[in-house]
């Protein structure tokens, strides 16, 4: 979009590296601060961060909103008389209720997922592949340097994470015993690289991954695993060929199709049986022969089948809103963007 002359303004609240994700690629930023964790928090931080974004949006004056499922911004975008476009993949009740009043556009993968609306348009994509895509990203194989392992020597990535979303209600992750299981047992086949949002436990600080933010893809790229807690990175690995175990007691209907589908994930509940049958997943595909050439062949099977999120949601942007009328119209035009 930036390349095409328009001027891009992000706001962000603090998250795990999101501004120094922005900093990076140095975009035009304006942070609002921490999330709130309590049901109370999330009520006043509606108001407040709806509040800070609108006082943006008087100065910016932006012509459109585009946010992942962001009642701020669809509120915003509706007080300032401009379009609101949600990028939704995680189908939270609550959210999509919330945004959806305020919101002209919805625009979805086509896997099979409950969102039923007028509003929304299917894509054939993920929006992980919106920056994974083969036309969009291309691994750094100098990553192997910075981590310190050998070209072809196996590695593993867990990602945990904090269970701090509002859609983490009631979730507790993989147990404090498993994870030593698991790191325990997978140090045996390969190395472990550890990613984290909340403090690990004294025993596994030292697998802790010290790479900066943006050269993450280039690890999981190289990886023979990606386990963890994570809906997000697991399917970056399965965009880039890389096996992965999701450990989730809802999961996400993404990583279903991508189990169902293309075989390229193995999705796990929260439940301790579940986990011992992860850590045995794990262990057996870190001992499957010719696993990389596998998954690869299975990757390009998914990628046969999905457009260049990028190109078609610039184009989108760009002749909004004739570019939705186009995909009521005729929806199998999103495939001109291959």
């Amino acid at each position: 979009m930036i390349g095409e002359g328009h001027q891009v303004y992000f706001t962000v609240r603090v998250r795990e590296f999101v501004t120094e994700l922005l900093a990076h690629e140095k975009f035009d930023m304006t942070s609002f601060g921490s999330n709130y964790h309590s049901a109370v928090g999330k009520l006043w931080g509606l108001l407040l961060f709806t509040f800070k974004l609108w006082r943006v949006a008087l100065k910016y004056k932006p012509d459109i909103y585009l946010s992942h499922s962001s009642m701020y911004a669809a509120i915003t975008a509706f007080l300032m008389r401009r379009p609101h476009i949600s990028f939704e993949d995680t189908f939270n009740k609550e959210q999509v209720l919330l945004y959806k009043p305020f919101t002209k556009v919805i625009l979805t993968g086509n896997y099979q997922h409950p969102l039923k609306s007028e509003k929304v348009l299917r894509y054939a994509g993920y929006h992980e592949l919106a920056y994974l895509h083969p036309k969009r990203f291309l691994p750094d194989q100098t990553i192997l340097q910075e981590l310190g392992v050998e070209e072809g020597e196996k590695y593993v990535i867990f990602r945990f994470v904090s269970w701090n979303a509002s859609h983490d209600f009631g979730h507790t992750g993989i147990s404090y015993e498993n994870k030593i299981k698991a790191v325990n047992e997978f140090t045996k086949l390969a190395r472990v690289f550890i990613s984290s949002e909340k403090q690990l436990p004294d025993e596994l600080v030292k697998f802790k991954i010290k790479i900066a933010p943006h050269r993450m893809h280039d690890a999981i790229a190289f990886a023979s695993l990606v386990f963890g807690e994570s809906a997000t990175m697991i399917t970056e690995g399965a965009m880039l060929g890389v096996p992965g175990i999701y450990l989730d007691n809802t999961g996400r209907y993404y990583t279903k199709e991508l189990q169902t589908k293309y075989r390229l994930v193995f999705n796990c509940s929260e439940s301790l049986s579940d986990q011992q049958l992860a850590i045995l997943k794990g262990m057996e595909l870190l001992q499957q022969p010719n696993i990389k050439k596998e998954w690869q062949q299975k990757r390009e099977k998914m990628l046969a089948d999905k457009i260049d999120v990028t190109a078609f949601l610039v184009w989108f942007i760009e002749n909004y809103p004739v570019s939705a009328s186009i995909m009521k119209e005729n929806p199998d035009y999103q495939y001109n963007f291959i």
